[in-house]
């Protein structure tokens, strides 16, 4: 398991981003979530990747941003993107699993996490964290999603065999009604983001990452799954996507 995230680390660092999304969507998401006039703002964003969104949340809220990932690499790079961008006293690295976060009760105004909670699963990590926030703050999270109830029976399989708690965004609203929040704002990630946004970098990463590793057959291997999650996309892009939840800390 370490040989595959070392590689998948080296695939992904050099992208601006490790899935899907837009600064667009991201300050979107921020707007609808009322954030934009707030101050002091202390916020998580778990699962930063190398830190397409905390740095976002730092320039553009200037917030207090916790950036965690369990990938030291990525965090590493993130650190010099911040140096870059005069961010870096904004931003606290912290190297860990999403499901032990050593974060006090109440400690965030918002907590963030795009294309990162399905690690833990949608309800596990919605229910997990919501101790860490205050009291009416903020979750701001994207999640694969169904666009449609009717879906074909191969887009289904995979993603059902990949992540069993794909659902629709009615779906996803009533699992954050479940577990203590209040939904404020959905929305779906338009097709830029997997795109020109995640999936053509990605692409333009393959042959020198192969050449890297020397063409190993995991690194095949690696790259193989690559490109059948982008054609799978591309032939059903209209069934699913990411949906964009923001949701309040009900008392």
């Amino acid at each position: 398991m370490e040989e595959l995230y070392a590689l998948l680390a080296a695939l992904h660092r050099p992208c601006r981003r490790q899935g899907p999304g837009s600064a667009e969507t991201s300050r979107l998401a921020m707007r609808l979530a009322g954030l934009e006039q707030a101050k002091g703002l202390k916020i998580a964003d778990i699962g930063c990747g190398t830190g397409a969104s905390s740095l976002l949340l730092a320039e553009d809220l200037a917030a207090e941003v916790t950036a965690v990932d369990f990938l030291p690499v990525f965090l590493e790079e993130l650190q010099q993107r911040a140096r870059a961008r005069s961010l870096a006293d904004r931003i606290r690295p912290l190297a860990c699993s999403m499901t032990e976060l050593p974060f006090a009760d109440n400690e965030f105004d918002a907590l963030w996490a795009e294309g990162s909670v399905y690690n833990m699963g949608f309800e596990n990590g919605i229910r997990t964290w919501r101790r860490f926030l205050k009291p009416e703050g903020m979750l701001v999270l994207s999640e694969i999603t169904w666009l449609s109830d009717v879906v074909p029976a191969e887009i289904r399989a995979y993603w059902e065999k990949e992540y069993p708690e794909i659902a629709t965004a009615s779906g996803k609203i009533a699992a954050l009604e479940r577990n203590g929040y209040s939904p404020v704002a959905y929305f779906a990630l338009p097709e830029n983001c997997w795109r020109e946004n995640y999936y053509d970098p990605l692409r333009e990463r393959f042959s020198v990452f192969l050449a890297e590793q020397g063409h190993s057959d995991r690194a095949r291997e690696i790259v193989a799954m690559e490109e059948q999650e982008m054609a799978l996309y591309e032939k059903f892009h209209q069934f699913y996507g990411y949906g964009m939840y923001i949701a309040r800390k009900r008392a």
